[in-house]
């Protein structure tokens, strides 16, 4: 739908695709509330292994879904500039597809700095996974790895602005890799757990049996 720096072809894509606007709009808030959920649950799985840790995780996941949250808000509102659902006569043709591609912009250009959300959750939940067992060891890394590959990825699409997002997609694959992988590895393998030694010490026996007398 969105064309960098071409109004009228922008206004047209989404006039002429408004469904799947709003479709996206929604699947976007799902995503960023199922996103919370799943820190939420990381958090009781992992906090255990480093409280700290695991919440800034929790943290950083807030921060980046009230941005996503919020960047919906300015698609929403491109998507009703476009359609006529707003009275926009004041604004000629060229006027409003111009504040149209000016709200996908905002939207655009937000999504990048939720972004950085994105990887910064990444680091202290590869940190969780390496040190508490229930994960390989290198899913972890991969999961660091890939939450320093969407930083660069942002600060390349903000600082190079010919070439930042071609970019920006190449260097986040590790970090759609590594999520994937975290995701696919709780669904059908799980974690790790130790199994309980069900087996009693004689000499603990004794001893609770000397207390059980004694009471």
């Amino acid at each position: 739908m969105y064309v960098a720096g071409d109004a009228a072809a922008t206004a047209r894509n989404v006039v002429t695709h408004s469904g799947l606007v709003r479709a996206a709009i929604v699947a976007d808030l799902f995503q960023a509330m199922i996103w919370v959920f799943l820190a939420m649950t990381l958090y009781l799985l992992l906090k255990h292994v480093n409280k700290n840790a695991a919440s800034v995780m929790v943290v950083f996941v807030a921060i980046g879904a009230g941005i996503v949250f919020l960047n919906e808000v300015f698609e929403f509102a491109g998507l009703r500039a476009a359609t006529g659902a707003v009275n926009l006569a004041s604004l000629s043709p060229a006027g409003s597809h111009a504040l149209v591609l000016l709200l996908l912009d905002t939207q655009h250009y937000g999504f990048l700095i939720a972004q950085i959300f994105f990887g910064l959750w990444l680091v202290p939940l590869g940190y969780l996974a390496y040190k508490s067992g229930m994960f390989p060891k290198v899913l972890g890394v991969l999961l660091i790895a890939g939450g320093a590959c969407y930083l660069v990825g942002t600060l390349a699409a903000f600082l190079i602005p010919s070439s930042g997002q071609n970019i920006n997609t190449f260097i986040t694959i590790p970090s759609a890799i590594a999520e994937t992988c975290m995701v696919v590895y709780l669904l059908v393998i799980g974690v790790r757990t130790q199994e309980p030694d069900e087996r009693i010490p004689a000499s603990d026996l004794v001893s609770s049996g000397g207390k059980s007398r004694s009471k």
